[in-house]
C-alpha cells in the first residue's frame, strides 16, 4: 500500500433472478478480473447472490439454502484472490430472515453485516420478507455456511493488521438514506472505508440524488465510500435498475459508472489523506471521543496485503489543484475569489475611514491584479477611483513593454497615475553604502525593491492612504520577495492567491472588460525586473531562477493541505500530467523545500490579507511555523528518492 493508496472496485454483475449458482459464477468471474487489476477491496450489490427482486421467494427454504451453498462455493473459488470481497445474500435465523453483506477474504468468511433500515414504502416492501437488525442489538457470533463464530450484526470493523488505518465496515442501501446511518457510527468507531451494498432502482433524478448522498456522507465522515448498486438484470415488473456505482472520498467523486452499463469502476482511495484530514479537523476527533452511539465494536483483524500499482493508478490527480479545470467552474471560482479579495479590502477601508490607496504598478501580473482588486474595493465603498494612486517607478531593469502597460492600465482603470523614477535615488544609496552599481548581486536587486517600498509608504502617508501589497502566495512560500521591500504593505490583497491562479484572475478581468492591455500583460514573462534588460527585452525570468510556479504550487498544495511527505508529493506529481521529467521534478522539489523552510521569517511578519482558499500562509491563521525550523528530515528524504 504505497503512499497510503488502496485500490477499490464496485461491480454490478450480470445475474439471473433466483439463480444463485449462475450469480455466484458471475460474481467469481468479475471478482477475479478486478483482483487481477489490483483491487484490494471489491464490493458487489445488495442480495447479489439471489437477486434483490426475488420477493416472496426469499421465504422459500430452497432459495435460502442455495444462497448459503453458493456463498460457500464462492469463498472456495476466490481463496486465491488477494481481495476483500463484499457480496449480498439473505441469512435465515430462528427469529427471521436478514438482508446481509458477507465479507469474505482468502477462503474465510470474516463477518456478516445485517441491514438495519428496511424500506417499506412506494415500490419497496422489504419488511414483508426481512427482519431489521436494530441499533441496540449486540453483535452475535454464529455458525453459517460451515464457518463457526462468525460476527453477525452491524457494529463490526475489519482492520488490516499491517496498516491499521485501513479499517472497513459495511452498510446496506437504505441504511445510507436515514438521518443517522450506521456508517456514521462505524466512522466514529474508526472505520476509514465504508462499503455499501445497494439495490436502488432508477427513476428520473434519483442518480443525481444518490450521487450527492454518497459524496455528502463521505465528506461528513471523512471517509472513502464504495457504493455498489444492482445492475440492469434486476429489472422486473415495475422496477428498472441501472447499476449506478459510485466511489467517493471526503466529498470528492473518484469514480462513477455509466447508467445501464454494468461496468466495473476502480479507484485508488487515499487512506493516508483521510487520516491526515481527520487529524487536521480536530472536531472529528472530538466527535469520535464524545459520541453517544454504542461503541462496543467487534474488530476483526486480517492481513490485507494490498498491492499498490499492480495494474496502474486509478485516480485523477489535478496538475493545477488551485485552478478548476472546467472552464465554467473556473470562471465562477474566479468571481468568488475576486469578491473575497475586494470585500476584505473594502472592510479595511471602511474601518479606518480611508479615502485613498497607493499601488506600486510594474506592469506585471501581481501588481495588475492588486490594482484591479483595489478598484473594485473603492467602487464598493463609493470612493472615486481617482483616489487610487498607481505609482510606476522605472529603474535599471524596467522595459518599455512593462512601463507602457503600467501606464495604459492606470489610464484604463481611471486611477491617478504617478511616475517616480528611482534610478538616481538608488545610485545615491549605493554610493552611501559603498555598493558598486556594476555588481549585480542581491544588494543591487534588493536596493531597488526597498527604494520602491519606501516611496510607496511615504506617498501613502502624504495622501493619508494605505499601501496595497502585490505579493502572492507562491512568492511567500518561496520567499521570493525582498524583506521589508515588496514583502511589506498595509494590506496584501494577493497574499493567499497562488501564482497559477493569478493568471486566471487577470484573464477574467481581461474577458470582462475586453482589455488589450490586460492581454499583453498576460503575455509578458514573469519577472521582478531588477536586472538590466538585454536589447530592451526582460533578462531576468523568475521561473528560470526558482523553478516553474506550476510545480511549486503543486508541491505547496499537498504540503500544506495534507501534510504529505516529499516522496508522496513527487509520486503524485508524476501521475498528475505535469510536463516535466522526473529529474526536473526532483530538482525543483528540493529547491522548494529548501526555500520554504529558510524563508519562514518573512511569513512570520507578513501584513494582513484576505484568506480566499484552504491554503494560506498567514502566521495568524493557517500556518504557524518557527522561523528557525530545520528542513533536514525533508531534504534527507528527497536525497533518497
Amino acid at each position: 500500500m504505497a503512499y497510503g493508496f488502496i485500490k477499490t472496485a464496485c461491480i454490478s454483475p450480470a445475474l439471473k433472478i433466483a439463480d444463485c449458482k449462475y450469480n455466484a459464477e458471475q460474481i467469481q468471474i468479475r471478482a477475479a478480473e478486478a483482483a487481477k487489476a489490483g483491487a484490494s477491496i471489491i464490493v458487489f450489490p445488495e442480495l447479489s447472490l439471489t437477486g434483490y427482486t426475488c420477493g416472496d421467494l426469499f421465504l422459500q427454504k430452497t432459495l435460502l439454502r442455495a444462497a448459503q451453498e453458493q456463498l460457500l462455493s464462492l469463498i472456495e473459488k476466490t481463496e486465491n484472490l488477494n481481495s476483500l470481497i463484499f457480496v449480498g445474500l439473505p441469512v435465515a435465523r430462528t427469529e427471521g430472515i436478514y438482508n446481509c453483506a458477507a465479507a469474505i477474504y482468502r477462503g474465510q468468511l470474516l463477518a456478516l453485516y445485517a441491514k438495519s433500515y428496511l424500506p417499506n414504502y412506494g415500490e419497496f416492501y422489504e419488511r414483508r420478507q426481512f427482519t431489521p437488525f436494530q441499533q441496540n442489538m449486540e453483535t452475535q457470533f454464529i455458525t453459517f455456511a460451515g464457518f463457526e463464530n462468525i460476527p453477525f450484526g452491524t457494529d463490526i470493523l475489519l482492520q488490516d493488521e499491517t496498516n491499521p488505518s485501513v479499517t472497513i465496515a459495511a452498510e446496506l442501501c437504505e441504511d445510507l438514506w436515514v438521518p443517522v446511518p450506521p456508517s456514521s457510527r462505524h466512522i466514529l468507531a474508526g472505520a476509514t472505508i465504508i462499503a455499501n451494498l445497494s439495490a436502488g432502482n432508477e427513476i428520473i433524478g434519483k442518480a443525481e440524488y444518490r450521487r450527492n448522498l454518497v459524496k455528502s456522507q463521505s465528506a461528513r465522515s471523512i471517509c472513502a465510500y464504495l457504493y455498489a448498486n444492482a445492475g440492469m438484470d434486476e429489472s422486473t415488473q415495475d422496477m428498472v435498475f441501472a447499476g449506478h456505482n459510485v466511489i467517493a472520498e471526503n466529498g470528492s467523486m473518484l469514480a462513477e459508472s455509466r447508467l445501464f452499463s454494468n461496468e466495473t469502476i476502480f479507484a485508488d482511495v487515499d487512506v493516508e489523506r483521510l487520516c491526515q484530514e481527520r487529524r487536521r479537523t480536530t472536531s472529528f476527533g472530538y466527535s469520535a471521543n464524545n459520541n453517544t452511539f454504542n461503541s462496543d465494536y467487534t474488530v476483526i483483524t486480517f492481513d490485507l496485503n494490498a498491492e499498490q500499482n499492480k495494474a496502474g493508478f486509478n485516480r485523477y490527480i489535478d496538475s493545477h489543484p488551485f485552478v478548476p479545470h472546467d472552464e465554467e467552474k473556473r470562471a465562477q471560482r474566479c468571481l468568488e475569489v475576486i469578491t473575497l479579495q475586494y470585500q476584505g479590502l473594502a472592510k479595511r477601508l471602511r474601518h479606518i475611514n480611508c479615502q485613498s490607496a497607493v499601488v506600486g504598478l510594474s506592469g506585471g501580473l501581481d501588481s495588475t491584479l492588486a490594482l484591479l482588486i483595489t478598484c473594485k474595493a473603492f467602487d464598493s465603498v463609493g470612493v472615486d477611483r481617482q483616489k487610487i494612486t498607481a505609482i510606476t517607478m522605472p529603474c535599471f531593469g524596467t522595459t518599455d513593454r512593462t512601463y507602457k502597460n503600467a501606464c495604459s492600465l492606470a489610464r484604463e482603470c481611471g486611477v491617478t497615475l504617478k511616475e517616480i523614477k528611482i534610478s538616481e535615488s538608488v545610485r545615491h544609496h549605493f554610493k552611501d553604502i559603498g555598493q558598486d552599481e556594476n555588481i549585480h548581486d542581491v544588494t543591487y536587486e534588493n536596493g531597488q525593491a526597498r527604494e520602491r517600498t519606501q516611496v510607496l509608504m511615504d506617498y501613502a502617508n502624504k495622501t493619508n492612504g494605505i499601501v496595497i501589497g502585490t505579493g502572492d502566495l507562491s512568492e511567500l512560500a518561496l520567499g521570493w520577495c525582498t524583506y521589508n521591500g515588496d514583502h511589506m504593505s498595509m494590506y496584501g490583497v494577493n497574499s493567499s492567491i497562488p501564482k497559477t491562479l493569478v493568471r486566471y484572475l487577470v484573464q477574467w478581468f481581461a474577458d470582462e472588460n475586453d482589455s488589450d492591455v490586460l492581454r499583453d500583460i498576460l503575455a509578458t514573462p514573469v519577472s521582478p525586473e531588477l536586472l538590466p534588460p538585454k536589447d530592451g527585452v526582460i533578462s531576468q525570468v523568475t521561473e528560470d531562477l526558482v523553478g516553474p510556479y506550476e510545480l511549486h504550487d503543486f508541491f505547496l498544495y499537498y504540503l500544506l493541505r495534507f501534510g504529505f511527505s516529499p516522496a508522496k508529493i513527487l509520486f503524485l506529481a508524476k501521475h498528475s500530467g505535469l510536463m516535466y521529467s522526473p529529474e526536473e521534478m526532483l530538482k525543483w522539489l528540493k529547491t522548494f523545500y529548501r526555500r520554504f523552510f529558510s524563508q519562514q521569517f518573512k511569513r512570520s511578519c507578513m501584513p494582513d490579507g484576505a484568506k480566499v482558499g484552504t491554503i494560506n500562509l498567514s502566521p495568524r491563521g493557517d500556518w504557524r511555523m518557527p522561523s528557525d525550523a530545520m528542513a533536514t528530515a525533508w531534504l534527507d528524504e528527497i536525497e533518497k528518492l
